[in-house]
């Protein structure tokens, strides 16, 4: 598996299961078949911005960002019914979406919190996505696959 699958399984095993260290996650990930070093699956829980909280019952968890749950119930359908294109120009990315998407796409990208993308700008089926300075188009399509934990054609 590539690495915009291992940050999606990832998130997805946070998202779904209480994990309370790093080994934990680990033989999580490697459970399903996928190989994965301690340094790599401390640098991917750095990216998606995943930490460490009280569980409630006076142990630790991990755990997303907050808006990260919430943002998944925003966009209703599959990612490939809310992104309909995507265009570079000038470093800047420009995603179409059906009318009255745009919204839900944007909040959805924003709550994910990822380094890579500074922020978006919504109308009804347009997106002006903003990345950070010298982050590249393929790392930031890989943010978007990695939010929508699916292929974005």
């Amino acid at each position: 598996m590539n690495r915009t699958s291992r940050l999606a399984l990832i998130e997805k095993l946070v998202r779904e299961h209480v994990i309370g260290s790093q080994d934990e996650l680990l033989r999580m990930v490697e459970g399903t078949g996928m190989k994965c070093t301690q340094a790599t699956l401390s640098r991917d829980l750095r990216q998606l911005g995943i930490s460490r909280g009280f569980d409630g019952s006076g142990g630790y968890r991990y755990i997303l960002p907050t808006g990260r749950e919430e943002a998944a119930e925003t966009v209703p359908g599959s990612t490939a019914a809310a992104i309909t294109g995507m265009t570079w120009a000038r470093g800047l990315l420009l995603i179409s979406t059906p009318p009255g998407f745009a919204s839900a796409v944007a909040i959805r990208i924003d709550r994910a919190g990822r380094y890579e993308i500074a922020g978006t700008v919504a109308g009804d089926d347009t997106i002006l996505l903003i990345p950070r300075d010298n982050i590249s188009n393929e790392a930031v399509e890989g943010c978007l696959r990695t939010i929508f934990q699916s292929e974005i054609k």
